[in-house]
């Protein structure tokens, strides 16, 4: 079919798009500001066109000749007044929609209260959207969930920085509410299949996990998911939504304008009462733990302000999974699973991450740069204090680590999976990449990274120190070593460079 993706640049949009092109389909997104898409894997795949659901005036195009719309655009930025908008932009796609002739419009929608209680705001406008969508000739799917676990969904980060942050909360008792979470590729699975389910047009679906659990109980999943300790939730009657959004904007990144309306739906009980999806779209939907260990499995490195962290590779055989060898242009490693972070996701989704970056030039080739980076470690150091390092491995070594006795198999040469010290090479590509992951005892992941590329005649390098903590402790270990880090990490990405321009210097001496 053709179809037309109104919200490419979301965070249901933008996973989207690569199912419907890989079932086959023919995909245009409608984007207010297209340029956002120009640095998707798919977008040479796909045509793109400028419309905005707010402008009636700018649809026609964009729906012209398409046999289905997906309306995953949704106002609930923090900004006032967003059930007005939502309402406004569902009646101009309802309309354009009808006058271009198109045959399907699917609509991810909300969970309404399944004990019967007033909706929240949020609730009530995703439930009238699709009231109004239904009310033009155009057959509509709607399709109704409650949280959606996958990283940048506002829902899931908010859980994510709340367990994470917090050993101990003060919490209303919306904690103990219950919902039925659904993992973010069985909600991708089942936006595409019911294009291939004739019987699911013109009907309101509800979707969801197997597992109903309250709040507190996946706080409690994640927490364990994570290698955490177990969280201590203590509800009081007193916090209201306002000041529970309050609380959440000030621990997490997600701004108190959209922490109000999820808040507010947290209120409300939702889970699945009609089981009529399971018989339309036979299908097994991944229990809640499983989603969540999904969504943490992968290690990723996207370039921007977050990264997606696992503590899964602590091992001496292999690699994890993510680690990578070779062109370190290949698209195909970002986002190549539906839980991942994508270029399109919020800055405040995918986790915390902090980072030391350092950039210097050296009047040296790329290569000679890289063969000073790829010496790193063993007998030869780490281009800043010795003892420094000696201290903190022997700092290890006594709360039962690895320390960093281990040296190197080779003074100059690396492997992919190679120990060096208390590192390990996770990702290698001469002469531009080397990423070491931290092997000794943290609470949170390490990576040390360089990464260089030419400039003018020598060679420019970046030097990345990231770290992914876990809960309080980990944050509290990125502040107190923070002043140690600015003793390190310039000198050492200085010294790199000077010794990279003295090896240049006896290269060219020698006789040819």
């Amino acid at each position: 079919m053709k179809v037309l993706v109104t919200g490419a640049t979301g965070y249901i949009g933008g996973r989207l798009v690569p199912e419907l092109l890989a079932a086959g389909h023919e995909v245009r997104c409608a984007a207010r500001t297209p340029a956002k898409l120009d640095g998707r894997a798919w977008r040479d795949d796909v045509e793109v066109v400028a419309a905005d659901l707010l402008d009636a005036a700018s649809l026609g195009r964009a729906f012209a000749g398409v046999d289905v719309v997906y309306h995953l655009v949704h106002a609930m930025d923090g900004g006032g007044d967003f059930e007005a908008r939502d309402r406004q932009a569902a009646e101009n796609l309802r309309d354009a929609a009808a006058a271009a002739g198109v045959a399907r419009i699917v609509y991810l929608g909300g969970l309404g209260a399944a004990d019967g209680a007033p909706l929240s705001p949020h609730l009530r406008s995703r439930q009238e959207v699709g009231q109004v969508l239904a009310s033009g000739p155009v057959p509509v799917t709607e399709l109704r969930a409650a949280v959606i676990l996958g990283s940048g969904s506002a829902s899931f980060e908010m859980l994510r920085h709340l367990v994470e942050v917090l050993p101990v909360m003060v919490a209303p008792r919306w904690v103990d509410t219950r919902c039925q979470p659904i993992a973010i590729r069985d909600v991708l699975h089942h936006l595409v299949a019911v294009l291939e389910v004739e019987a699911t047009a013109g009907q309101v679906l509800e979707i969801g996990g197997p597992d109903v659990l309250t709040y507190r109980e996946l706080m409690a999943t994640y927490a364990a998911v994570a290698g955490l300790r177990r969280r201590i939730v203590l509800p009081v009657p007193l916090l209201t939504p306002r000041l529970s959004s309050l609380w959440i904007g000030l621990v997490t990144p997600l701004p108190t304008g959209l922490a109000r309306p999820l808040v507010d739906s947290l209120v409300n009980e939702v889970v699945v009462t009609d089981r009529r999806f399971e018989t339309l779209v036979p299908y097994e939907p991944l229990p809640a733990r499983q989603a969540i260990e999904l969504a943490l499995a992968r290690v990723q490195d996207l370039d921007v302000a977050t990264t997606w962290a696992s503590a899964g590779w602590t091992g001496e055989a292999a690699p994890p999974r993510g680690a990578t060898t070779g062109s370190s242009d290949a698209p195909a490693a970002q986002g190549d699973r539906p839980e991942d972070p994508q270029p399109e996701d919020p800055s405040w989704s995918g986790g915390t991450v902090f980072a030391d970056v350092r950039t210097v030039t050296a009047a040296a080739p790329a290569d000679v740069l890289f063969g000073t980076v790829t010496s790193l470690g063993g007998d030869a150091g780490w281009y800043s204090p010795r003892w420094m390092w000696e201290l903190r491995g022997l700092i290890d070594k006594l709360v039962g680590g690895i320390g960093v006795r281990r040296g190197r198999r080779h003074p100059t040469q690396l492997a992919l999976g190679e120990p060096v010290d208390f590192w390990r090479v996770e990702a290698l590509d001469p002469p531009y990449l080397l990423r070491l992951r931290a092997e000794m005892r943290l609470p949170g992941e390490a990576w040390l990274e360089f990464r260089i590329a030419p400039a003018g005649d020598g060679s420019r390098l970046e030097q990345r120190a990231r770290f992914h903590p876990r809960g309080l402790v980990g944050r509290l270990y990125w502040w107190v070593l923070a002043p140690f880090h600015r003793l390190i990490f310039p000198g050492m990405a200085r010294r790199i460079a000077r010794e990279a321009e003295a090896r240049a210097v006896t290269a060219a001496a020698r006789p040819r």
